[in-house]
């Protein structure tokens, strides 16, 4: 269970770093870009906490803007945390298949 809430919160945090980073909501990125625009985002915020706060400040600043961007960081954010649990298992169907057969 604890696996569990640590991929929540990386897929929290990831959504804080979609959500002030440069990348449009309007855009549709690939998988590659979206890591990217991430990890720019937590550099050029200081880090998690800095793109939280910011992102906290941006729902002061534009009440009405916020919501929407957030859904689509959230989305994002959770498409991308799907692909690694399907990359994560297709690494181990050969495994499992070789535990079955035996």
């Amino acid at each position: 269970m604890g696996g569990c809430t640590a991929t929540r919160g990386q897929a929290s945090a990831r959504a804080a770093a979609l959500f002030v980073s440069d990348i449009s909501a309007a855009d549709r990125p690939t998988r590659a870009e979206a890591e990217e625009a991430i990890r720019r985002a937590i550099r050029m915020h200081g880090g998690i906490r800095g793109c939280t706060a910011d992102m906290a400040a941006a729902y002061g600043d534009y009440p009405d803007l916020a919501p929407a961007r957030m859904a689509w960081a959230r989305s994002l954010a959770a498409d991308l945390r799907h692909h690694q649990v399907v990359a994560h298992l297709d690494r181990r169907a050969p495994l499992a298949q070789l535990a079955t057969a035996a």
